[in-house]
């Protein structure tokens, strides 16, 4: 890879990543550390990536940040912290967008990115694989029962009221 090929790869996918990792961690700050981490990586070994395999090489390298970085959070007990501070005053949802988010919440941290890889970012099952380091049953079946969640979440409708 060329430096204006590195530089390309900047413009294409920078906003793609940092959205997938912001999806799932929530935290703006981290979600940009962890974005130019995987650039940074990838500018140390970009003669030894192809300009075709280097969204795939970003995602994957982004997402094993985001994982070390959500584990290093369970130690330090932050996750239970946000939790805890959520409030919901109205006790009723009014826009689409935050139902679905809170259903994407529900869901088990390896489901949703699995999720938020093939429905927002549109990767294909083999590539998701690649990803994360599960084969293609795997990733088929984790999508499928985090759709089945989502769908129960979504059709209940104690949730909607």
């Amino acid at each position: 890879m060329t430096a204006a090929e590195y530089n390309q790869c900047v413009d294409l996918h920078s906003d793609g990543v940092y959205r997938f990792i912001l999806k799932n961690i929530r935290d703006e700050e981290a979600a940009m550390d962890i974005v130019q981490d995987a650039f940074e990586k990838m500018w140390l070994k970009f003669r030894e990536i192809s300009a075709a395999s280097a969204k795939s090489y970003l995602f994957t390298t982004a997402y094993h940040r985001m994982i070390d970085y959500t584990r290093k959070e369970k130690r330090m007990d932050r996750m239970q912290d946000r939790f805890d501070n959520r409030q919901d005053d109205s006790g009723h949802y009014s826009d689409l967008k935050e139902i679905l988010d809170e259903a994407l919440n529900r869901l088990p941290g390896l489901q949703k990115s699995l999720i938020l890889l093939r429905d927002y970012e549109g990767y294909n099952y083999e590539e998701i694989g690649k990803i994360t380091g599960l084969n293609e049953s795997q990733v088929k079946v984790y999508i499928f029962r985090a759709r089945t969640a989502l769908k129960n979440y979504l059709v209940s409708i104690e949730n909607l009221v």
